[in-house]
């Protein structure tokens, strides 16, 4: 079977310093990009985080300082990585919620200009759960009847998570072969910004996801409580929600999009 492809699709894992999006980085890249040919380019990419990496992370994904002592930084080939994603959909194992929420912090922080939200994003993670409720190994086991070896290094997990989905399309036959139709049956939310602290609501109004004021406005939000805007800029949500939240800001300022 061929992924029914309009455009090219990235499928792709992040080894990484932790896991919060926020303050976290890069350790390892690999993308899978599979064309609508089903031509197929892989490759691995290793990373220097400039901050160390902790002794819980390496245990999870083997990497250690030492390894990546000598190779670049993410804004290096930043520009390279924007450029082989570009025009491409998107997918990944749990990649709404993280893997694509951190790339989009790590071009930001390297100033390369690239708008991931204009992509469909196909959760894996968000498919398996939704029909059969288990982990990416044990997905991998059910669906490819295939025990997943060197879990947690990004090549692996990344080739497992292409295989995984292709399986999904031969059991589920309500599954349509299709990358717009993927993408909304993955998504739980329609979000504003990466992580979904700021959602669409039925009628199309961006509304905060979280904390004291969740439901509610954006703009009525930062009409009625100024101060809730720097609160969130100084505090540690991703540079991707801040760039959402000033945007509205200054839209609701301006009469106008910015």
């Amino acid at each position: 079977m061929l992924l029914n492809l309009r455009n090219p699709i990235i499928f792709f894992d992040l080894e990484t310093t932790g896991t919060d999006v926020a303050v976290d980085r890069i350790v390892e890249l690999t993308y899978l990009k599979v064309y609508p040919t089903g031509k197929e380019e892989l490759k691995t990419i290793r990373v220097n985080p400039t901050v160390p990496i902790p002794r819980k992370a390496t245990e999870i994904h083997g990497i250690t300082d030492d390894d990546v002592k000598n190779e670049p930084t993410f804004a290096v080939f930043a520009k390279t990585i924007a450029g082989v994603f570009e025009g491409c959909d998107i997918a990944g194992y749990n990649s709404n919620k993280f893997d694509i929420p951190l790339l989009a912090e790590e071009f930001l922080r390297a100033d390369v200009d690239i708008d991931l939200m204009k992509r469909k994003f196909v959760d894996i993670q968000v498919i398996f759960h939704k029909k059969e409720q288990r982990t990416l190994s044990a997905a991998y086991k059910f669906y490819c009847d295939k025990t997943l070896e060197n879990a947690h290094s990004s090549e692996a997990d990344t080739r497992a998570t292409y295989e995984i989905l292709m399986a999904q399309l031969d059991r589920y036959a309500d599954l349509q072969n299709d990358i717009d139709a993927l993408s909304k049956f993955s998504s739980h939310n329609r979000n504003v910004d990466f992580l979904g602290r700021i959602v669409y609501d039925d009628e199309g109004n961006e509304i905060f996801n979280f904390g004291k004021y969740k439901g509610q406005s954006v703009d009525d939000v930062l009409k009625k409580d100024p101060g809730y805007y720097g609160w969130m800029m100084n505090g540690q949500f991703p540079l991707h929600t801040k760039k959402v939240l000033t945007a509205i800001k200054l839209r609701s300022a301006f009469g106008k999009q910015v």
